[in-house]
């Protein structure tokens, strides 16, 4: 009876620890897709890491050049695309075209069920895509970079964005020239060539200038892009490479001649528009002014916060200039020659050098190069009398002391001194008692002796008698 008992039980025991062949089971994992795999794995993640170092870093380098102005943030990025980027997408391309040749796995890819075509572009598409990312990335970095600074205009996405295109479709171009020519030295050849043939017609002064991949033509804060420039360029440059594609994958080669005729389109209508890609920013000719001082204080409008920087760093010499007649109306920043009563702004573009930044990078000699404007400019060629040059170097070192011309001008006194040259002394001796009685002076009878000066100042030879002596 035990025997049976634990017989049975033994027998249902192994009756439900049995699987039932009707109940559902685990479901087995698909394979990831293919793109997925590219995407994530292998050559074209680090491609794309590659090329945002490539371009970060001299945009970085850089950027005291170009932080504060959307035009020359934009001319940096599509210079820097089309220099680096366009050649390293096709170098990147061209390695990736070559790797069933390096793996050899040629015999594989063409035992898949997948036509030619599908391969191509499950093998080009994720590079391709991962180096508009990284631009974008870059290009995301710079323009907010550049907005805290930036005090007119904005970014123009639609350059950006037909730029990524670009660099996608160089990447395909890339990837069909090595799927061509599958060879190693394939990937550097094709980098040094498309740098030297891209610089070249970049830099060139024709409307093949244009045509260089990846790269809308420089146009800084003067000039603006018509709307549909930068989409018509990266027609041009995906239009090529969807017919070398076609050309290579295609069952009917036929079919590349549509994007062929596209590209060609496109580069007939770069080419012939030309200059008519851009046109002028009229921020470019207008002015923002400070009418609190004399003479008034007037930037150009591309970049208007900088008038307070400017008007303080102008302040000691405004200051200086309170109530005396004679002078220019104002201090005007337009392109071309100032008026009879106007002076020209020392220069603030391009942004590196007296400006970085949204500040004057140094007041004391911007304002010292100021003064220079008020004190017988573009005399140059025709000097006058040596009392007339005496008395304007005295006016202009009272307008606007500065540290570095008193340190030049004491050197060339010691020098002078060491050659014996008594000539030059006594000019210096003159300059310094001339210096000396204008600072003394009493401010009204200063006002009054620079109101005089003023009224001879425009000449660039004049009557010695006519100016007032020191």
């Amino acid at each position: 009876m035990d025997t049976r008992t634990h017989q049975s039980g033994a027998d249902r025991q192994q009756t439900t620890s049995r699987p039932d062949p009707s109940a559902p089971g685990p479901r087995p994992r698909s394979a990831p897709h293919p793109l997925r795999v590219e995407s994530l794995r292998g050559f074209a993640p680090w491609a794309g890491a590659g090329l945002l170092l490539a371009l970060a870093w001299p945009i970085a380098t850089k950027a005291d050049q170009w932080q504060g102005s959307w035009g020359a943030t934009t001319e940096t990025l599509s210079t820097a695309a089309g220099l680096i980027g366009a050649p390293f997408a096709l170098a990147a391309g061209a390695w990736q075209g070559g790797r069933e040749r390096r793996l050899r796995m040629t015999e594989l890819r063409a035992s898949t069920a997948r036509t030619p075509l599908v391969q191509f572009l499950t093998a080009a598409l994720p590079l391709a895509c991962w180096l508009a990312t990284a631009y974008l990335v870059v290009v995301a970095g710079a323009l907010l970079a550049c907005a805290p600074y930036a005090s007119a205009g904005g970014p123009v996405p639609i350059v950006h964005a037909g730029t990524a295109l670009s660099l996608a479709a160089c990447a395909v171009l890339g990837h069909t020239a090595g799927r061509a020519a599958p060879f190693r030295l394939t990937a550097p050849v094709l980098a040094i060539c498309g740098y030297v043939v891209l610089g070249i017609v970049g830099s060139g002064r024709s409307g093949l200038r244009y045509l260089a991949l990846a790269s809308v033509h420089p146009f800084g804060d003067e000039n603006l892009v018509v709307w549909w420039y930068p989409l018509v360029s990266a027609v041009w440059t995906a239009g090529l490479a969807a017919a070398a594609v076609l050309v290579h994958t295609a069952y009917r080669r036929a079919t590349a001649l549509l994007p062929l005729a596209a590209a060609l389109g496109a580069a007939v209508l770069l080419v012939q528009t030309g200059d008519g890609l851009l046109r002028d920013n009229p921020l470019a000719h207008r002015q923002v002014c400070d009418d609190s001082t004399t003479p008034r204080v007037c930037v150009n409008a591309t970049y208007p916060g900088l008038l307070p920087e400017v008007t303080h760093a102008l302040s000691g010499l405004t200051g200086r200039l309170k109530g005396v007649q004679n002078l220019p109306v104002r201090y005007e920043d337009l392109g071309g020659s100032p008026h009879r009563d106007e002076a020209q702004l020392p220069i603030l573009k391009p942004f590196g050098w007296s400006a970085v930044r949204g500040k004057v990078t140094d007041p004391e000699r911007y304002a010292w190069e100021a003064a220079q404007m008020l004190v017988r400019r573009d005399c140059e060629e025709s000097p006058a009398a040596q009392r007339v040059q005496v008395t304007d170097e005295a006016v202009l070192r009272w307008l606007a002391p500065d540290h570095l011309f008193e340190e030049v001008r004491d050197h060339s006194v010691a020098q002078a001194r060491q050659r014996g040259d008594t000539e030059e002394l006594a000019r210096f001796r003159a300059e310094d008692k001339a210096y000396a009685h204008l600072t003394a002076m009493a401010d009204g009878e200063r006002r009054s002796w620079l109101s005089g000066y003023f009224a001879t100042v425009t000449q660039c030879d004049p009557n010695p008698s006519e100016v007032p002596s020191l």
